[in-house]
């Protein structure tokens, strides 16, 4: 697998998974919503966003591995139903790579840039400068932790 850095600027039109396009990874994150979810407007009064600063695309597994982070920390500082998260951002472009042999004598078995559309690796969100990736509603005395 390539390292994140190789796919984090929006650089083609967007790919999305189509009756065109099979053959595409399920997506890693699966939950979008943890926390209290059931909770009205008035039991949570405090709502805080994460924005992005930059056009860029963050991949799936990004998005779950903060998920993750964020659910974990929340639970353990606020407890688990003193708070809602939620993911604003969905993956829908399909990255794609042309893989590559690397051992000895590989030249002779493959064709360099030749055919180099790549086959559908992982998906990630693209997004904009100022959008909002996640939010966090839970009560005033939790903003400490929240932020």
């Amino acid at each position: 697998r390539r390292p994140a850095r190789c796919y984090r600027y929006c650089k083609n039109k967007p790919y999305i998974k189509s009756r065109y396009l099979r053959g595409v990874p399920d997506s890693k994150i699966r939950i979008f919503d943890v926390g209290n979810k059931a909770a009205v407007v008035d039991l949570f009064p405090l709502c805080i966003h994460l924005l992005s600063g930059e056009k860029e695309q963050i991949t799936s597994e990004a998005l779950e591995a903060s998920r993750i982070v964020v659910n974990k920390y929340l639970t353990t500082k606020c407890g688990k139903d003193a708070f809602h998260l939620r993911v604003r951002v969905h993956p829908y472009h399909v990255n794609r790579i042309n893989k590559m042999l690397s051992c000895a004598g590989a030249d002779r078995l493959q064709a360099g840039m030749r055919g180099a559309w790549g086959k559908p690796q992982g998906t990630a969100a693209r997004v904009k400068i100022g959008s909002i990736l996640m939010s966090i509603r839970t009560k005033d005395e939790h903003v400490k932790h929240a932020l």
